[in-house]
């Protein structure tokens, strides 16, 4: 069985045109998908509309109210970073359900990634970093309350560390929270995860693929999670305005291999999703983020799912 990729159209919702925001990569992703032959139309699955209960599994009735109904307070709206608009605020339970869905589509096959997703800034009652509610937390609820799965590993290979993640599950036992990023990057102020790895700035390839085998299979091992969810982003690249670290696209790609390839060896599902990507080169800032999705497609096929 081929990979599934889970997209909406609604995944891109309008913002200024001087907004350092890459809001057109998710429709560009899909469209590139399909026109490289990495994926085929029936390989992608569309989310439906959450339940706002969904989204108060993890964050404050209060502030999701808020944030819906486009009454959240001027400084709040600022710490995120993206302008309220009811597009966005549509978009954004679209892209919840879809990292739920995601969630639910590796539970049954083995592997599932979205075309979206990994908003790892976002706190019970805030949000923060063009984060407004966190994905990878209300897709572990999600599939907790509904009895999929249990114990779940998340593995953010973002550049920045997935501090709101750390912090919802700092006393969660089910949940382990392992964040790989620079260490002199956004945020500023740190939380604990369960296991945070701070890299140098400037970390090239092979001591970043290398610093990640040393953790990665025994931590699967160890803790044996009934699910992965694995944030891929790609502001590790050198060409990341946001990053600081120094990955080649070869290097990215060798990693969601490794990070695949480790889960499926050893049969955990795995959940995948894009997470953080800033480059100034817009067309080769959309494939660094194919690069997942072409490494699920050989994985997949290795695995024979």
């Amino acid at each position: 069985m081929l990979p599934l990729f889970v997209y909406h159209s609604d995944y891109v919702a309008p913002l200024p045109p001087d907004h350092r925001f890459p809001m057109n990569k998710f429709g560009s992703l899909h469209d590139l998908l399909l026109r490289d032959g990495v994926a085929e139309d029936s390989q992608f699955v569309a989310p439906e509309m959450l339940e706002q209960t969904w989204l108060e599994l993890v964050h404050a009735p209060e502030y999701v109210n808020a944030y819906r109904s486009g009454t959240l307070s001027p400084k709040a709206q600022r710490r995120i970073g993206l302008p309220w608009s009811p597009a966005l605020a549509h978009r954004t339970c679209i892209a919840m359900s879809g990292t739920a869905l995601t969630a639910k589509l590796a539970l049954q096959t083995g592997l599932a990634c979205n075309t979206a997703g990994g908003t790892h800034h976002a706190f019970p009652d805030y949000g923060s970093g063009f984060c407004i509610f966190n994905d990878l937390a209300i897709a572990t609820r999600v599939v907790q309350k509904q009895g999929l799965a249990q114990r779940i590993l998340i593995v953010d290979l973002d550049v920045h560390q997935g501090d709101g993640t750390a912090f919802i599950f700092q006393d969660d036992p089910d949940v382990f929270t392992f964040s790989m990023h620079c260490a002199i990057n956004f945020p500023a102020r740190k939380q604990i995860s369960d296991l945070d790895v701070p890299l140098p700035e400037g970390m090239e390839d092979e001591d970043y693929l290398q610093t990640l085998a040393s953790y990665l299979s025994d931590l699967l091992s160890q803790f044996n999670p009934d699910l992965v969810l694995y944030d891929a982003g790609v502001d590790t690249h050198v060409g990341d305005r946001l990053g600081k670290l120094a990955l080649t696209d070869t290097g990215l790609y060798r990693r969601e291999m490794q990070v695949l390839s480790a889960c499926l060896s050893q049969g955990y599902p795995v959940a995948c999703v894009i997470g953080g990507g800033y480059g100034d080169d817009f067309d080769a800032l959309v494939y660094r983020h194919s690069l997942l999705h072409r490494a699920a497609d050989e994985v997949a096929r290795h695995y024979r799912l």
